[in-house]
């Protein structure tokens, strides 16, 4: 889980316009941030396989929202995943 205002700063960073909270940018990088926090436990838990489940769903749930956003606009698509770090996909 995200602290408040660890949330409110990347929704301030990926935003589109003033009121945006739940455009694909900013769900992906909530997603991101919840996904790097995940992983860090698992490393000093790796018999926590509960919660190795839910990365699992986190992970399909923002490439879902990464393939939905790579259809609408490449070049947000693009965009975002510089900004993330991550791989960008065929």
């Amino acid at each position: 889980m995200l602290p408040t205002k660890k949330k409110q700063k990347i929704i301030k960073e990926y935003k589109v316009h003033d009121k945006d909270t739940g455009s694909p940018e900013v769900q992906v990088a909530l997603l991101t941030e919840q996904i790097e926090q995940l992983a860090k436990h698992l490393k000093k838990n790796p018999k926590d396989n509960h919660s190795r489940l839910g990365l699992l769903k986190i992970v399909a749930e923002r490439k879902s929202l990464m393939n939905y956003l790579a259809k609408k606009s490449k070049k947000r698509y693009q965009d975002l995943t510089k900004r993330l770090g991550l791989k960008a996909q065929k």
